[in-house]
């Protein structure tokens, strides 16, 4: 008897500040690995086409991400996640790991324990991510979630644009490596109605400074390219130990998130820490120019290989748009299947 050509897969659709991410809790094969790290390292070797087919037409879009809940391998863990992008595999995401956290527990997949904060622990690619979910009335409040240490890996870099001649950068890890620029010397006000422009600059610069990247993180074997760019308006004092500032993060190739992003506003926390412009126990308002909001905490310093880092966390809300079951046919001619069929599991069929 001839087997099945139709798949399934179970999502459910979550939203932090915009930002759409696509949470795939069932229809997918266990993952080869010793960790969630190398779980990532095999899907995105030998099962790309999932990323593909979830972010690309008819299925998906790139300006979603998707979450793949995975089996953890750290017994602290109640759960493991794979974040896929347009640009890749990040290590780490603060929206997404918002969107995750969410998803499995208004899902049951992690029993709510009743209304208060409950402590969560998830394993990410780039490790453990601790969480604290706020629950009321059956719902998730808020999430605030920290990950690995940020740190400035190379200060006050240049290139050249044309149009905009010489810029400044500064490029920090925060999950991945992040080129941060003022925004103002380039003239945006960082509103939604520049999101084209912004994202031709990010284009530009992202490809430009890639030609001669050579960055990696001294613990991980992440590939040494860019793939964001972390836009710095101007920071405002909000009471006596907060400030904000509004904010734009361009996802290469062609994004720009509607949310401020948690791995951003990481950045820019290790950012104005190694200028001594913020101090622990202090917290920063990212707004983005969609007009969605994060606040990041400074929690101390870490080292991160021979790198001074920045221990913080992003409180933010994810919020249900859907939960679905879409069908995926093998024999149908929009569908690239590659290596799609080895990670699709035949028992969802």
């Amino acid at each position: 008897m001839q087997q099945s050509r139709i798949r399934t897969l179970e999502l459910i659709d979550m939203h932090s500040g915009g930002d759409v991410s696509r949470i795939v809790v069932g229809g997918v094969g266990d993952l080869p690995g010793q960790s969630v790290r190398e779980q990532m390292r095999y899907i995105e070797s030998h099962g790309d086409g999932l990323r593909r087919l979830l972010l690309s037409e008819p299925y998906g879009d790139p300006h979603m991400s998707v979450n793949l809940v995975t089996r953890p391998c750290s017994p602290k863990a109640a759960a493991g996640y794979i974040i896929m992008e347009a640009m890749g595999y990040p290590m780490y995401s603060g929206s997404n790991t918002i969107c995750t956290a969410t998803a499995v527990l208004e899902s049951g997949l992690v029993p709510m324990k009743g209304d208060g904060e409950q402590p969560l622990v998830l394993e990410s690619p780039a490790g453990l991510a601790h969480i604290k979910a706020r629950i009321r009335n059956s719902r998730v409040d808020s999430i605030t979630t920290q990950g690995e240490p940020a740190f400035v890996a190379e200060r006050d870099c240049r290139v050249k644009l044309p149009h905009f001649g010489e810029i400044r950068y500064d490029l920090v890890w925060s999950g991945a490596f992040y080129a941060l620029v003022d925004s103002e010397p380039l003239g945006f006000e960082l509103q939604r109605e520049e999101e084209v422009e912004l994202a031709a600059f990010g284009d530009r610069f992202v490809k430009t400074v890639n030609q001669d990247f050579q960055l990696a993180h001294p613990d991980f074997d992440d590939n040494p390219t860019l793939s964001f760019l972390h836009f710095c308006g101007p920071t405002r004092a909000k009471g006596k130990e907060g400030f904000e500032s509004p904010s734009a993060t361009y996802v290469h190739p062609g994004v720009i998130c509607r949310s401020p992003t948690g791995t951003g506003t990481s950045a820019r926390l290790a950012q104005l820490d190694d200028r001594g412009e913020i101090a622990q126990g202090q917290w920063l308002e990212t707004c983005s120019p969609r007009g969605s909001v994060f606040c990041g905490t400074v929690l101390g310093e870490a080292r991160v290989g021979s790198n001074k880092g920045l221990h913080s966390h992003i409180t933010g809300r994810a919020r249900t748009l859907a939960h679905s079951r879409i069908v995926v046919d093998l024999d149908d001619p929009l569908i690239e299947e590659g290596d799609l069929g080895l990670v699709l599991s035949t028992e969802a069929a």
